[in-house]
């Protein structure tokens, strides 16, 4: 099995560091890290078009990119690597993925950026910053990737994956728990600043507690010390809605003209005036 790795926290951070030694150490698996350059967190998708992108190998084998997280998957699977790899693979991020973080997590956007070429991904990150227990997450990543291998699920059949592990010791860690994504409140206030010239400058306020970490949900599941798994899709569709709008369309499609062709309002809209 053939194994692409990446994250957004940048190629020399723990948590890619400690994933790659876990992975590599499987049987019958070959790793390629191509990563960040620099910390890319919350950079969702994005792609740098404007500028050029330069590929620099470390001392230990990882090419890192100037680049987003997406930047380093498209790069890697148009032409870089030379071959088209068995699993994406991000992370291990330094904190939670859970819930709406998905929407604006580079983490997620690597692995989806894989998914998004037919390759199965999965995106994994720790409940908690500060890299505690990074060698059980690591261990509990690569015992999910073996048991997939195991399985047949590495595959021609894509599918995306967000998973989030506790920062638990490997025996405390529970068994996976499939959830749905829970829900934050809006994020905490925009901190407003002077620089040192005198101009306002703002810096991105905190991520909000959660709204929704009822039962079933991947808050609700890492709290007990579960490891949650939350298939992910891409089709942005709101599909329950569109027999609505379909209906609301008609009724904001303009008028049709008079027959005289002045375009003048219908006669009932006219007698309205």
């Amino acid at each position: 099995m053939k194994i692409l790795l990446s994250n957004d926290d940048g190629y020399q951070a723990p948590g890619i560091v400690a994933l790659h030694q876990a992975l590599r150490d499987m049987p019958g698996v070959e790793v390629d890290v191509v990563a960040p350059e620099h910390n890319n967190s919350a950079k969702s998708n994005a792609l740098t078009l404007h500028s050029p992108l330069y590929v620099q190998r470390a001392p230990n084998g990882f090419r890192y990119v100037n680049g987003t997280p997406a930047d380093c998957v498209h790069i890697a699977l148009t032409g870089l690597l030379g071959y088209r790899p068995d699993l994406v693979v991000s992370g291990i991020n330094n904190g939670a993925n859970m819930g709406d973080d998905t929407i604006y997590s580079g983490t997620v956007g690597a692995a989806m950026e894989g998914y998004l070429f037919g390759v199965p991904a999965i995106a994994f990150s720790q409940v908690d910053k500060g890299w505690g227990e990074i060698e059980s997450a690591a261990r509990k990543a690569t015992e999910i990737v073996a048991q997939m291998q195991a399985q047949h699920l590495v595959g021609e059949v894509p599918w995306l994956l967000n998973i989030n592990i506790p920062n638990l010791p490997f025996e405390r860690l529970l068994d996976v728990k499939v959830c749905r994504l829970g829900r934050r409140h809006a994020a905490e206030r925009v901190i407003e600043q002077e620089s040192p010239r005198g101009e306002r400058m703002y810096w991105i306020g905190g991520a909000g507690p959660a709204k929704d970490d009822s039962e079933g949900t991947d808050f609700h599941a890492t709290a007990l010390g579960h490891v949650a798994l939350t298939p992910l899709k891409v089709d942005l569709t709101d599909h329950e809605g569109l027999a609505y709008w379909s209906d609301t369309a008609v009724r904001l499609a303009p008028r049709p003209a008079d027959e005289d062709g002045a375009g003048a309002p219908r006669a009932e809209a006219a007698g309205a005036l």
